[in-house]
């Protein structure tokens, strides 16, 4: 990675800011595989910034338990562990959970409308086995879902943790046992929704979201079995 030239950070924010956001986002979506040593000198030139704002970042990142610095190596990009994965699904659970009833009551014609559309390009995307693609209309799925609530101050809470939920989408739809299992739970949804079934839209919502996290869960324990074997 500290070959491939990575984008400038945003020039309407201090650079340490747009700096620590854009190796968290690199880092959080995979870009920046876990294991990757981070050489200042190689990211400072890549990034054409110097190299104390990039020190201000690797220590933010840290903080966020994104990286570690390793004795003669320096600064690593950390691996999820399981304990990550269990508290942002289970921050995700309930901030859904609060917002569901506002969902339910908000939900308009035009929402199942655009809603259908998104499902009609999951439903190619599923045929053509397109993990990439689906990965990306399931976070606009939910997202279009979420927005539907009208709750400011939650929604910005849960949108502080969609890129952590990106990299953990794509780790359970890239299981094709999962990826069947949720399109059904998608059209489901979408079913309860025009019902405006509020209970079962909730438990199949959080039947969802455990079982998204199962499989994340089963990734990382397999690549803990594999590092050790």
């Amino acid at each position: 990675m500290a070959n491939k030239r990575m984008e400038k950070p945003e020039q309407n924010k201090p650079i340490r800011e747009s700096t620590y956001e854009t190796l968290k986002h690199a880092i959080i979506l995979g870009e920046i595989p876990a294991g990757t040593r981070l050489i200042e000198t190689a990211y400072a030139e890549s990034m054409h910034i110097s190299r104390t704002p990039l020190r201000e970042a690797f220590r933010k990142l840290e903080l966020d338990g994104l990286v570690e610095y390793v004795a003669r190596r320096g600064v690593v990009v950390s691996a999820f562990t399981i304990e990550d994965i269990e508290e942002i699904y289970t921050i995700r659970n309930a901030l859904m959970m609060l917002i569901v009833p506002s969902i339910i009551a908000n939900i308009t014609e035009d929402d199942l409308t655009k809603l259908q559309k998104i499902l009609d390009k999951m439903d190619l995307a599923q045929d053509a086995h397109d993990a990439e693609a689906l990965a990306v209309l399931n976070r606009e799925f939910h997202g279009t879902i979420e927005q539907v609530s009208d709750k400011r101050r939650i929604l910005r809470v849960i949108e502080s943790q969609e890129e952590f939920v990106m990299r953990f989408s794509k780790m359970s739809i890239d299981s094709i046992v999962r990826r069947s299992n949720a399109h059904q739970e998608h059209h489901e949804m979408l079913r309860l929704l025009c019902a405006k079934d509020e209970a079962a839209f909730s438990e199949l919502t959080r039947k969802h979201i455990k079982e998204s996290m199962e499989t994340c869960l089963a990734v990382v324990s397999k690549g803990e079995k594999q590092k050790h074997s």
